[in-house]
């Protein structure tokens, strides 16, 4: 066998392979057995699988740092500068990877190593002022994979003994244990350079580029097969995206742009943690992932939370020395329930850890390519966020014949996913980092979400059976907040004055300006005013009062909202009563309201079952004319009723909502001051006025002196009348169901809806719509509320921001639960 073994060497990488299929048939793993060989000359230096997919994404975006590989060393002390030149000198011809360039090879490249190759200390000069924006520049220049070199080296002199050294690798050839590497042979090399002597570190046993080719022969020889057959089945067929709540929503393409937030875990709680890990049988690693998992659950409301976690994948002695790249992505899935307890989901996340590292050799691109994922550019295929814990693997500090070396540390400016979770585990303790993509998410919603992690930690050290949907993440300032202060919605908005008052203060201020438009009709705020009167003289002498329910069944008009109007000055609450509505369901709205008038118009009562002891009116200007035209003296206070309102009954029968004078009239006013409803406004009413948010529409515009245009029923059937309509009447604001507005956006004459104040409600608002009619309108209000809170009582305002919190409107209280705690900022709220 061993005669077997030193044959192989002798053998190319494609014969290697066939020797370990047929060895394998006879139950022999040849990699199991032998080293990893060095190549035969002549071989074409194939990419490794982690490199092929760095070329192709260097391919799609040369300019690129995402994938920079850099360190920074503070150097105290004399510095011999040409002893540290010959010391880079020497680790170019030890190590292969920082001779290599790649050669395009028709879908794939080759690697190219040079025989010979220098890489130049560039000495600046620079103060320490300078030295964080000098740093990130020399981070932040581009590499060329096909011109090389893939090193570069800058030495900033800040002082005749003082110095900082920069080096910044590729991906392609480096990963973090490798500049590890780098830097703990440069040490070695100068100490004996600088003192004259030559220094003979042992023998690499093989180069990267012999450990390319090995592992292609290894996962080709069927290793393939047998890890992707386990993570197949562990994540199966469908690979959701994490949709974390974002400020913004993705770009269409990702910039790799991020920032850094930073947390350091007090002492007391690492030592819990340890504790708990020690007492569940865990790693701290594990621990730490189940929290964040749990966290990424209760922020996403999804169950299936995927993270990326590296492997440094050296699990031949013959790598561990080699500077390449070699670190692996593994996926790790948590199925989270919000009734499964912490312990429960930290014992799955052991599982799965300890399965995970029994395949952790997969290369990440071989499973992208077998589950084939749906590509995009704007995010990372199969997770978008990642988890590294660390165990004080950078050496960070020394001293080296008279110079002191130390790690210098500065904030990323790129970030490679969604989210980035950096633990590093020390004797002081554990320090976090929070990387994160600043096309998506802002710098306070993100600390929000450490301060929840961080508080999550302290829950589960003290107990770890509590249900990871009840966990607590808000402090006691947290809950202060959250509960109180962004609640404080006061506005001392008289009640006791209804909106027909309003609208007769208008009158008063601003009797020649248009208050209503309908069917070629426009009545200014006096003639409006002065017929609303007529008519609700005529409803007193019908015996109209205070709580007195009227019926309205009329065709969108100006006689309809004539009826609203009169009805409110009348001391009455009126039903409407929409005559497009199904026959049976006007019976019952009719019949269970028990109205003792009806107000109508032509043979629409005749639709209708009317009791013995109902009056019928008919709306009639003539008729009318006979009333006085003065505002009726009739003293109402916020507690009598303004409408009946009857919900869809989509749970049963339809339900009579009573909305009173105080509610509509606050309403009224704080959706005005909210949304900056004012005399210039020009709004446009879409919506039967048989559904509650007709009552905005009509009142918000009246109230403040705006306009009022009501659509006739087939205009708001009709997206493309609807657009002429919002041409011709210069309309400001509409408020529509996500329904509608899609339809107007699909419309080629789209372009109409530019500037327009767009309010959404009464449907879900699905994220992509949103994102069309932020890039349409620039200003999109989604609006939540039941019936019985008197129409919204929510609105999220969308800014060109990705935003899912609801503020409550003013004068009202807002809290969002989850699992009757309150839902942390930031966390979804599917209800708006």
């Amino acid at each position: 066998m061993q005669a077997l073994i030193e044959s192989v060497g002798s053998l190319s990488a494609q014969q290697k392979k066939a020797l370990a299929v047929m060895l394998k048939q006879q139950g022999i793993n040849l990699f199991e057995i032998a080293p990893v060989f060095k190549r035969q000359d002549g071989e074409p230096l194939r990419l490794s699988y982690a490199q092929e997919r760095q070329w192709f994404l260097w391919q799609l975006e040369p300019q690129s740092t995402a994938y920079h590989v850099p360190r920074a060393l503070r150097l105290s002390g004399p510095l011999d500068v040409a002893a540290l030149q010959r010391s880079f000198d020497a680790l170019v011809m030890r190590h292969e990877s920082l001779r290599t360039h790649l050669q395009e090879d028709g879908d794939s490249a080759l690697q190219v190593i040079a025989e010979q190759a220098r890489v130049q200390i560039a000495v600046v000069d620079a103060r320490e002022s300078q030295l964080k924006d000098l740093v990130e520049a020399e981070i932040a220049q581009p590499f060329d994979l096909q011109q090389g070199p893939l090193l570069r080296v800058k030495l900033l002199r800040l002082a005749p003994e003082e110095h900082v050294l920069v080096l910044v690798q590729h991906h392609i050839v480096s990963d973090g244990w490798s500049m590890q590497v780098m830097v703990d042979e440069l040490v070695q090399l100068y100490a004996a350079h600088v003192q004259g002597q030559d220094l003979q570190l042992p023998a690499l046993p093989i180069q990267y580029a012999d450990y390319a080719l090995w592992q292609r022969s290894w996962m080709e020889a069927g290793e393939r097969e047998r890890q992707l057959g386990y993570w197949t089945g562990m994540l199966g067929g469908e690979q959701p995206v994490l949709e974390m709540p974002m400020d913004r929503p993705r770009p269409a393409v990702q910039s790799y742009r991020g920032a850094r937030l930073d947390l350091t875990l007090e002492a007391s709680l690492v030592a819990g943690l340890k504790g708990l890990a020690q007492r569940e049988g865990v790693t701290v690693f594990m621990l730490l992932l189940a929290s964040f998992q749990a966290v990424l659950h209760r922020y996403s409301g999804q169950g299936d939370i995927r993270i990326g976690v590296p492997v440094a994948n050296r699990n031949r002695v013959e790598t561990e020395g080699l500077i390449g790249f070699f670190v692996n992505t593994q996926i790790l899935k948590a199925d989270i329930d919000g009734q499964m307890t912490f312990r429960e989901l930290l014992q799955q996340t052991r599982q799965r850890a300890v399965e995970a590292q029994a395949h952790q050799d997969l290369p990440f691109e071989q499973l992208v390519e077998a589950l084939q994922p749906e590509r995009s550019l704007s995010y990372n295929p199969l997770f978008q966020v990642m988890f590294n814990h660390q165990t004080d693997t950078q050496r960070s500090g020394g001293s080296v014949t008279g110079l002191h070396v130390q790690g210098l540390e500065w904030e990323s400016k790129t970030s490679q996913f969604d989210l980035n979770l950096d633990t590093q585990e020390s004797a002081e303790g554990i320090q976090a980092s929070l990387t994160y993509a600043t096309d998506l998410f802002d710098a306070p919603g993100l600390e929000r979400f450490l301060a929840h992690w961080h508080r999550l930690l302290q829950q589960v050290v003290q107990d770890c059976n509590v249900r990871v949907g009840e966990l607590p993440l808000l402090d006691d300032a947290q809950w202060q907040q959250l509960v109180h202060t962004w609640n404080h919605t006061h506005q001392a908005f008289p009640r006791d004055v209804g909106v027909h008052r309003l609208l007769e203060a208008q009158a008063q201020a601003r009797p020649d300006a248009t208050a209503l438009v309908c069917n070629g009709q426009s009545l200014s705020y006096a003639e409006l005013n002065l017929r609303a009167n007529r008519l609700a003289h005529r409803l007193r002498a019908a015996g109209v009062g205070m709580d007195v329910l009227v019926a309205v069944a009329l065709e969108r008009s100006v006689d309809m909202v004539l009826a609203l109007l009169a009805t409110l000055k009348a001391g009455g609450a009126y039903v409407p009563l929409d005559p497009q509505f199904p026959a049976d369901r006007l019976a019952f709205m009719l019949e269970d309201s028990r109205a003792r008038v009806l107000l109508t118009a032509g043979d629409l009562h005749e639709r209708l079952p009317l009791a013995a002891d109902q009056q019928v009116l008919f709306v009639s200007e003539e008729e009318d004319a006979r009333y006085s035209s003065d505002n009726p003296q009739v003293t109402l206070t916020d507690e009598h009723l303004a409408y009946v309102i009857y919900t869809s009954g989509s749970t049963g029968k339809p339900k009579g909502v009573m909305v009173r004078h105080g509610a509509l009239s606050s309403f009224t006013r704080g959706m005005a001051d909210t949304l900056g409803i004012d005399s210039e406004a020009r709004l446009l009413s879409l919506t039967t006025f048989s559904f509650d948010i007709f009552a905005l529409e009509l009142y918000v515009p009246l109230a403040v002196g705006g306009t009022v245009v009501v659509a006739d029923k087939h205009v708001s059937q009709d997206p493309e009348a609807i657009l002429s309509l919002l041409h011709e009447q210069a309309i400001t604001v509409v408020q529509a169901t996500p329904s509608t507005w899609r339809m107007l956006l699909d419309s080629e004459r789209r372009a109409v809806l530019h500037g327009i104040k767009c309010l959404c409600g009464g449907e879900a608002l699905p994220a992509d719509l949103a994102e069309r009619m932020l890039a349409q309108q620039g200003a999109v209000w989604n609006l939540y509320g039941p019936t019985e809170t008197t129409i919204w009582s929510a609105l999220t305002h969308w800014l060109s921001r990705c935003r899912l919190w609801v503020d409550p409107l003013p004068t009202l209280r807002c809290l969002s639960l989850m699992l009757n705690l309150p839902r942390p900022r930031s966390a979804p709220v599917a209800n708006c």
